[in-house]
């Protein structure tokens, strides 16, 4: 087979190079030294004085161990008892022993028990014993491809077992002996399986792995497909400014079949010096990297210690969300907004944030839990509880003042992918007793960059049901004031990295003041948020804005607090 006859050829020539491990183990010292002077030569060498000894060495070494010369009547742990134990495990168990033995019915005994030649004693021609070892490593190494799948079938990589096994070996030859482990993820592929089908998510799939196959190459090493849309690299150690080619080149290599689905890529790098490391745990690492990216933008990181104890934290927020939510330790606080256009200020809307009050951990930023939340699919699961709270809120108000104070929520990305969310939204409304217009929906302007027409189409039907439409962070870089009349929108709620400036810097007033004049002639309401004094709130007035949120008035309210306001201010 094709595939076959790749493993004898790992990484292109270097692969020519590999020499095998042979693991010596004889109790005697001096059939040791013989031995390893006679393989020497051909083979690396280890030896263990004793079954124990030598147990200890193969679970440590299994990736690395081609073979297993093995004397039988040993102290402590005899031979027989280290060829029951690896015959007990399938990935010890592929490792061919050739027994060290001057007894007939021994020999009978061993190879009942897993041995696959033996050696008499006393050891006679070197040339000889050779050829047993290099006829029982190849025998062993066919009848493994034989017996495994060491490609993926989709995309033609290694898998990943085969893939530990080869990479353990190449690190030890690599000249200057660096090394980067690299872990690749798509980021979203589940969104191009929903939306146009598996086949097209397949053809992503195999495009990057195409590209992922030239990049190890060209790097002097091997890649695997690890999982779904996960792939791993071994290979010399590159450049950061390598890294960030790679993201753009594995990201158009996705998106040259996705067209209009705009996909990327991270990328986590685990950057390595010592040979001894072992395999799986400097991959372990590379991950953690990769999914320590949250910022939009962010192209790859490089591991370092700070990364794991983050890791660690995140996997303890993971493992309480589900009780989190059943037990409603996450609150949801109340930022008032104020209509500035009058003579005084007037409580107009709020926007509901969520906060998390862990049992053990205290205040949960959440900067700390929304990324995570986000990047492991949890994140519609507390957006809809957010709803249905503020909703629950808006419906009680209004019950008790005879009028409804609307407060705003957020939509993420991933929410507006939710095939019945116009449906759900309204329900949540419904249920509460208030009219769909009292429910504001928060649509970041970055959203409406990835797979345009689909989120227009959705927010054009959140609007047929009478949701008011704020789109976030407006400025933020992803969409021009020419394409903003397109964008069905009802609200434009100016990004507060300009207001923290616009007293300071002219630039920024500036831009500040051109959205606004924007928003005038879309006759549309501007929202400006992070307003945190007086200078602030004057420049803004004078420049045409509706709304103001910030620190000047009130910070995010508990329920119960916030409730007093509207009381205080009728």
């Amino acid at each position: 087979r094709q595939e076959g006859s790749e493993m004898k050829n790992i990484v292109d020539e270097r692969e020519k190079s590999i020499r095998r491990t042979v693991l010596i183990v004889d109790d005697e010292e001096i059939n040791r030294e013989i031995l390893g002077f006679m393989v020497g030569g051909e083979y690396d060498v280890i030896y263990a004085e004793n079954g124990r000894v030598a147990l200890e060495i193969i679970n440590e070494k299994r990736n690395v161990l081609s073979l297993i010369l093995l004397d039988l009547l040993m102290p402590e742990i005899d031979g027989y008892e280290v060829l029951k134990t690896l015959k007990r495990d399938p990935a010890l168990k592929r490792i061919p022993v050739i027994v060290l033995t001057s007894e007939k019915n021994a020999e009978v005994e061993s190879l009942k028990l897993g041995a696959v030649d033996f050696i008499p004693k006393p050891y006679d021609i070197p040339d000889v014993i050779l050829a047993r070892i290099s006829r029982s490593i190849e025998l062993a190494e066919d009848r493994y491809i034989l017996n495994s799948t060491e490609t993926d079938p989709l995309t033609g990589l290694y898998i990943k077992e085969f893939f530990f096994i080869h990479a353990d070996r190449y690190k030890r030859f690599v000249s200057d002996g660096k090394t980067d482990a690299i872990v690749v993820n798509v980021n979203k592929l589940h969104l191009i399986n929903e939306l146009k089908g598996r086949a097209c998510g397949d053809a992503v799939l195999v495009g990057i792995a195409s590209k992922i196959k030239d990049l190890a190459k060209e790097a002097g090493g091997l890649a695997c497909r690890f999982a779904g849309d996960c792939f791993y690299i071994y290979a010399d150690s590159q450049s950061d400014e390598t890294y960030s080619e790679w993201t753009d080149e594995l990201a158009a290599a996705a998106n040259a079949i996705t067209h209009d689905l705009r996909l990327t890529v991270r990328i986590g790098i685990y950057r390595s010096d010592d040979e001894n490391e072992i395999i799986e745990q400097i991959f372990d690492r590379a991950t953690i990297a990769c999914n320590s990216i949250r910022q939009h933008g962010v192209k790859f990181a490089v591991y370092d210690g700070k990364m794991r104890e983050k890791e660690v934290y995140g996997e303890r927020l993971l493992a309480d969300f589900p009780n989190a939510l059943s037990e409603k330790q996450f609150k949801v606080y109340y930022q008032p907004k104020y209509a500035v256009k009058g003579e005084k200020p007037k409580i107009c809307s709020a926007e509901a944030l969520v906060r998390w009050i862990h049992p053990e951990l205290g205040f949960i930023s959440p900067a700390a839990f929304i990324p995570l939340l986000e990047n492991n699919g949890l994140i519609s699961e507390l957006d809809k509880y957010v709803w249905k709270t503020a909703a629950e809120f808006v419906g009680r108000t209004k019950r008790e003042r005879g009028v409804a104070v609307p407060v705003s929520v957020n939509v993420s990305r991933v929410d507006l992918y939710i095939s019945d969310l116009p449906e759900l939204l309204a329900k949540t409304a419904e249920e509460s007793g208030i009219e769909t217009k009292e429910l504001y929906l928060e649509i970041t302007e970055s959203a409406y960059s990835e797979n345009s027409d689909r989120i227009i189409e959705v927010v054009g039907q959140l609007r047929e049901k009478g949701f008011i439409i704020e789109m976030d962070d407006f400025g933020s870089g992803y969409s021009s004031l020419n394409t903003l009349a397109d964008l069905p929108i009802d609200v434009l709620k100016l990004d507060m990295r300009f207001i923290r400036n616009i007293c300071e810097r002219e630039k920024d007033h500036m831009l500040v003041k051109l959205m606004i004049d924007a928003a005038k002639v879309m006759e549309i309401p501007t929202v400006a948020e992070g307003v945190e004094t007086e200078e602030q709130l004057e420049l803004l007035k004078a420049d045409g804005c509706d709304i103001v949120q910030g620190y000047y008035f009130s910070k995010p309210l508990p329920e119960e607090a916030y409730g007093e306001l509207l009381t205080r201010e009728g």
